[in-house]
């Protein structure tokens, strides 16, 4: 294909919208591979998904395949999705939740999410389904951004219990933030405060330099 050949020179736009929820949205060839992007930022695929992988790392393939169940709380193009399957092999039930429904026929016709059998896309909004859902999980993957801006429900208490009532005893939420600022900075040490003895945090600054990860592993 001579627009995946040209990518690896500069990248090729082949599709673009607008969504009232994320603006102005692309699918574009960059260095040979498929990637969606908002105006400002990667949102799956490419930089996203090796951030993604890394986190998954932190927690271990083999302990994850052992999983009944994930959500995932912001599908975009699917690449963590595509990492659980593809690369870790993961076999349970992946529940993935977004708002945008462009996004969600963008990953379909080009991503094909819609032909992985142990996933369920929902689309909804992240915060109403953690209010509806009476699942537990046993690893929560937090990915929510708006463009380069991350809505600030994902730092109030009561969004971050009720996520941590959801969770499996030994779970793990993954946690993707971007850090641009010296506010984000404190935003995400003032997060890092809310848990306690009961569970085992760790942050992973400056993956793919604007981005802070956080494992965190309910212990009882």
């Amino acid at each position: 294909m001579l627009r995946k050949l040209f990518s690896y020179f500069v990248p090729v736009t082949i599709y673009k919208t607008n969504s009232a929820v994320s603006k102005s949205l692309e699918i574009t060839w960059n260095n040979g591979e498929l990637v969606l992007d908002s105006q400002n930022t990667n949102y799956s695929y490419g930089s996203l998904q090796r951030i993604l992988r890394k986190g998954l790392k932190y927690i271990g393939f083999e302990r994850i395949r052992s999983f009944n169940s994930i959500l995932v709380l912001g599908v975009a193009g699917g690449s963590v999705i595509k990492t659980l399957v593809d690369e870790i092999k993961y076999t349970g039930s992946i529940i993935g939740v977004e708002i945008d429904e462009n996004i969600i026929q963008m990953a379909n016709h080009y991503f094909q999410l819609n032909q992985i059998t142990n996933l369920q896309i929902i689309h909804d909004d992240a915060f109403e389904f953690v209010l509806k859902t009476k699942a537990q999980y046993d690893l929560i993957i937090i990915d929510i951004f708006q463009d380069t801006n991350m809505p600030n429900f994902l730092f109030e208490d009561f969004f971050i219990n009720r996520i941590n009532s959801l969770l499996n005893t030994n779970g793990f939420i993954l946690f993707n933030t971007m850090v641009i600022n010296k506010k984000d900075e404190e935003r995400n040490l003032l997060y890092k405060s809310k848990f306690g003895g009961n569970y085992s945090l760790r942050m992973y600054p400056k993956v793919e330099i604007h981005n802070e990860l956080f494992t965190i592993k309910k212990l009882a």
